[in-house]
């Protein structure tokens, strides 16, 4: 049907409108799209810039080198040696297998290794390096660059991994570096990011972790061009990282040698100390390990043997065991007695062989008695029962602020792991641990170093120094970092009279030069050599009455592990005291017998700088000491001939 002239004309103004409201929508959503270009292309074109710039760039960390450690005289002791590597890139691998079926014929696939390598396959990005294999022989990486056509994915890479020339001699000291792991993470604040890189190496132990900032060094930084997917197109640039910071100990490396090899099997430990600087020049548990296995990964077997092994070679028994110091304890109790007054060195006290205090019987070691004994005697021969008068008198918190003045009971500051402050025990200390009031029972067990009483080896040495100097001599066992002089710690005078130092001094040169001496057999003869020392037996079992009546059991009738620990400390020479020498060998028995003669053959080698003349020994040792200088000579470093072969 054909419409009317006014309804043509209406049908034309509507579509008319619609038109022009068509329009004006349309060229309102250009103009805004105008607008959001130039904003986006002109007022933000550096932004957009920078963007895509960082879409295309990629920053990669390079790993710097790890600084070294030297011992005083520049003994390589911790060093960064290269290493052969296989990796592998997946991307580039159409079959796997085949690969590593070839490769395998090529060198030896840890099995461990490679299903680790390929668990972190499955978890990185294809294009991403992987560590096949690790620390290769220089044959097998030339037979696989030989084959490198036939080997699609397969690249050789040297790099450089932690060695530890010295091996056992200084693993309780040094540590080892391993790989970073979740709870190394979750104890430092911020975290380098270098840390997150693959089986990046941080210290684990001992100096390697507590100086982990000075020897890790500062990351480069390596620019490279990157595709859409993430692969390296090209590099860019670099800038190279700050390698770690040396760090040169007060240890002598033929002195740790030595004192390693000189005790041999035993569970023992031993700190020789500078008495005018504090300088550790050794420091030395046995038995050791190997810490290079654990750089490379110890396998469970090895790791297995070393928890197993009741000597325990993984504790750093000089800083981290504490023991009852026995009746090296002695010279505490009788300064502190001098120094409150309570006492002189002529007084006598009789000893019967034992004590009666609170209704017990406190027994002396020899148990017929000493009879009359005074301060020299009592030290010379180790009488218990003067110690235990003495404690009557002076009281526990003279005693102990006279230990903590020597340097017990306080963890002395060094970078070595699990520093223990031992054990100064009070009245105080036994209401607020114990729950119970201090008795006088237990002021006569600390008189001679038992009872609650503990002590390391290197608080020991701490001690003996400071009788030797009267100053509050520290250890340092740090020399330099970055060769930066670490400063001495030789220590203030500690205001304690020096005549009563003298005293102690001379009983302690009584011990190993009179012949009624616990020590004489372990004596030095040189006059300007002459040690002043004090033998230690601490129990670790308690001795019944019915024991004692029918005669208590020898040490080498027991087991091992139910043995008296025997201790010695000594400082030489007698009149300008150079070292101080801390000795404890775990169930050896007695102090004379097992531990003295450990510290008169350190004690010598750290005087004459090697091996003494046999004329330093009694005349009835010189057979044996000739035939063991043989025998240790062949367990140790020629450190003459890596010398001329560094040269």
């Amino acid at each position: 049907m054909r419409r009317s002239p006014r309804e043509s004309q209406q049908a034309a103004r509507l579509i008319g409108r619609r038109a022009l409201l068509v329009g004006g929508l349309q060229a309102g959503m250009i103009g805004v799209l105008g607008l959001r270009m130039r904003y986006m292309q002109v007022d933000q074109a550096q932004e957009y810039r920078l963007l895509a710039e960082d879409n295309r760039i990629r920053l990669d960390l390079i790993a710097p080198a790890r600084g070294r450690i030297f011992d005083r005289n520049g003994v390589v002791v911790a060093e960064n040696e290269p290493t052969y590597r296989i990796m592998i890139k997946r991307e580039d691998v159409e079959d796997m297998d085949a690969v590593l079926a070839a490769l395998s014929q090529l060198t030896t696939l840890d099995e461990t290794a490679l299903a680790d390598a390929i668990e972190e396959m499955r978890r990185t990005p294809a294009h991403r390096n992987v560590i096949l294999a690790d620390r290769v022989s220089w044959e097998e990486i030339s037979r696989v660059a030989v084959n490198a056509p036939a080997l699609p994915g397969v690249t050789p890479e040297v790099g450089l991994a932690r060695a530890y020339p010295l091996r056992e001699d200084y693993s309780h000291v040094i540590g080892y570096v391993g790989p970073v792991s979740q709870r190394d993470l979750d104890r430092i604040e911020d975290p380098d990011p270098l840390l997150m890189q693959p089986r990046f190496q941080i210290g684990k132990v001992g100096i390697e972790r507590n100086l982990e900032d000075s020897l890790r060094g500062k990351a480069g930084v390596q620019r490279v061009e990157v595709n859409a997917a993430g692969r390296v197109m090209r590099e860019l640039g670099r800038t190279e990282g700050t390698s770690g910071k040396d760090v040169q100990l007060t240890i002598d490396s033929r002195l740790q040698n030595y004192v390693q090899a000189r005790l041999g099997s035993e569970s023992a430990s031993v700190v020789v100390m500078d008495c005018d600087t504090g300088d550790l020049r050794a420091i030395v548990s046995a038995p050791s390990y190997d810490p290079n296995k654990f750089v490379r990964g110890i396998s469970s077997a090895d790791y297995s043997v070393l928890r197993e092994n009741d000597h325990r070679p993984l504790a750093s028994k000089t800083v981290q065991d504490a023991y009852p110091p026995g009746s090296t304890f002695k010279m505490v109790t009788a300064l502190a007695a001098l120094d409150a007054g309570l006492m002189g060195p002529e007084e006598t006290v009789w000893c019967p062989g034992h004590l009666e205090v609170g209704g017990r019987r406190f027994h002396c070691w020899k148990r017929s008695g000493h009879g009359h004994v005074g301060l020299e005697q009592a030290i010379r021969e180790s009488c218990d029962v003067y110690f235990y008068d003495l404690a009557l008198k002076t009281g526990i918190e003279n005693i102990a602020g006279m230990a903590r003045k020597m340097g017990l009971g306080e963890a002395h500051d060094i970078p070595m792991s699990a520093v223990t402050s031992g054990l100064v025990p009070d009245k105080e200390w036994k209401r607020a641990n114990r729950g119970a009031d201090w008795v006088i029972g237990d002021s006569v067990n600390a008189s001679i170093g038992q009872g609650f009483v503990l002590t390391s080896p290197l608080q020991l040495a701490v001690m003996t120094a400071r009788i030797a100097t009267g100053r509050a001599v520290l250890p340092r066992l740090v020399k330099s970092i970055d060769g930066v002089e670490q400063p001495l710690r030789e220590g203030v005078p500690m205001g304690l009279n020096e005549n009563h130092l003298r005293w102690i001094r001379k009983a302690m040169y009584a011990v190993m030069n009179s012949n009624r001496g616990t020590a004489y057999r372990s004596r030095i003869l040189p006059e300007e050599m002459r040690m002043a020392g004090k033998t230690g037996t601490s129990q670790v079992r308690n001795i019944t009455a019915a024991e004692r009546a029918r005669g208590v059991t020898s040490n080498n009738d027991l087991p091992w592990n139910r043995r008296d620990h025997a201790l010695f400390v000594n400082f030489a020479p007698y009149d300008k005291p150079r070292f101080a020498v801390a000795t404890v060998v775990e169930h050896g028995g007695g102090g004379s017998t097992a531990a003295a003669p450990i510290a008169r053959d350190v004690t010598l080698q750290a005087l004459y700088d090697g091996d003494p003349p046999l004329e330093a020994y009694p005349s009835e040792v010189r057979g044996r000491i000739k035939s063991q200088q043989e025998e240790l000579r062949a367990l140790r470093v020629d450190f003459d001939a890596k010398d001329s072969e560094r040269a």
